[in-house]
């Protein structure tokens, strides 16, 4: 049960999947990939799957908001295998309006609540959950708190005045 590295698991990835993943780097030795929606189930699949690499443990899905990029919603997936000692972050963006993504719950039972709070914070629609409702936020919410698309404080409240605080 050696380690196995960044290299060897990007070879692994790169001989199924070839031109659809692009490799986004290796911040703190985690290395970091991009995938497509498209396929994205096919690579969680073969990552736990794969005798080899054994990426059965899930660690967190959530989701980035850029709001200066092209496809502005990105949906990461964090995998660690306990055998190898290994971990992974695969990431999938997507266009504004057309937030949406297959639900990784067909693999893993505990991607259920961490799809369902990636939704109520970003709005992530994620294609076949079996219950995605809002799980922290109120439900008649019209907005998702963590995407950067209204502004970061009330102009007209008049507790922030300068003169309040001797200005």
């Amino acid at each position: 049960m050696g380690k196995i590295t960044n290299e060897e698991l990007l070879q692994q990835i790169n001989e199924k999947f070839g031109e659809a993943i692009k490799v986004e780097g290796e911040p703190y030795g985690l290395l970091t990939i991009e995938a497509g929606r498209e396929n994205i189930i096919d690579l969680l699949t073969f990552l736990k799957t794969s005798p080899e690499l054994q990426f059965i443990y899930l660690t967190d899905i959530t989701a980035i908001h850029y709001p200066e990029r092209e496809k502005p919603i990105g949906i990461v997936y964090h995998l660690h295998s306990l055998v190898n000692n290994v971990r992974i972050r695969i990431k999938v963006f997507v266009a504004d309006g057309d937030v949406w993504i297959p639900s990784a719950t067909v693999l893993w039972d505990g991607a259920n609540w961490m799809e369902r709070e990636t939704y109520d914070f970003f709005g992530v629609d994620f294609k076949g959950h079996p219950d995605l409702r809002r799980i922290l936020n109120v439900d008649d919410m019209t907005v998702f708190p963590m995407r950067r698309e209204y502004p970061l404080e009330d102009p007209n409240r008049v507790d922030k005045k300068d003169y309040f605080f001797g200005r």
